[in-house]
């Protein structure tokens, strides 16, 4: 593994990533475009690959230092999309790398990350639920920075159409593995965490707003391969869609015959 490459890894709050092969950076066509949304492309690219000249001055350095983590987590979009990619960050979904769902019936299943957009700085990087398809915002602050560019819009829903097999069912337990009783102790203390966290979340529902503003504020990700949505659930979405409008307007109702 490149040095770089290797202290950007082992660095806190990078858990999401994976490891880009070097020989994908190094082939050229794979990073087609790049220079385009890259400062000092060429002097990135080189620290990155740790071909960077030691006589660059300290003050320079530093903001290449940015450009080489923007430019990695632009080719670790692509890169996670690819075969390769994709096995490696099956590995940290078995893991449950990216956390699990907060949401008591969906029973802990792993989450997935996903951006929102493909353009770098606009939206952080959110975590996807297969089982009740809905995005949550990380835990920890270091991940919430993450641009969501750096992972892309198309990853999950490829994942799953890769490995057909891991789509979650919408019911019963989670079968990525068989865990021990340590992850029990675990996931019970997990449980607990969420439970605390949704009582503390109910009880700020009053002071930020109605039941139904913060429905509406809820971003919803939309499964695209490439920027383009899939027919059979874009259907299905503009279907759930619709139940989610009539129970937001129901929302409404009661809460103005409450008034």
């Amino acid at each position: 593994m490149l040095q770089w490459i290797s202290w950007f890894l082992s660095s806190k709050g990078n858990e999401y990533f994976c490891e880009v092969e070097e020989d994908y950076i190094l082939d050229r066509f794979n990073l087609t475009g790049l220079n385009t949304e890259v400062q000092h492309y060429a002097q990135a690219l080189d620290m990155i690959t740790d071909n960077l000249d030691e006589e660059i001055l300290d003050d320079v350095r530093g903001n290449l230092d940015l450009q080489a983590r923007l430019l990695y987590g632009l080719i670790h979009a692509r890169w996670i999309v690819t075969a390769r990619g994709l096995a490696k960050m099956l590995e940290k979904y078995k893991r449950a790398d990216f956390g699990r769902c907060p949401r008591v019936l969906c029973q802990s299943q792993p989450l997935l990350p996903v951006g929102l957009t493909d353009v770098p700085y606009e939206k952080s990087v959110k975590l996807y639920c297969g089982r009740c398809e809905d995005i949550y915002s990380p835990k920890s602050s270091r991940h919430g920075s993450i641009d969501g560019a750096y992972f892309g819009t198309s990853f999950p829903h490829l994942l799953f159409l890769v490995y057909p097999n891991l789509i979650p069912p919408k019911s019963g337990p989670v079968e990525l593995g068989l865990p021990g009783r340590g992850a029990d102790i675990e996931g019970s203390r997990r449980s607990r965490r969420v439970r605390e966290e949704q009582d503390a979340q109910a009880e700020g529902v009053g002071e930020a707003g109605s039941t139904a503003a913060v429905a509406l504020k809820a971003d919803r990700y939309r499964p695209r391969i490439f920027g383009f949505q899939v027919n059979e659930i874009a259907k299905l979405q503009r279907w759930q869609e619709a139940i989610r409008d009539r129970q937001i307007t129901r929302l409404e109702e009661l809460e103005v015959n409450a008034a």
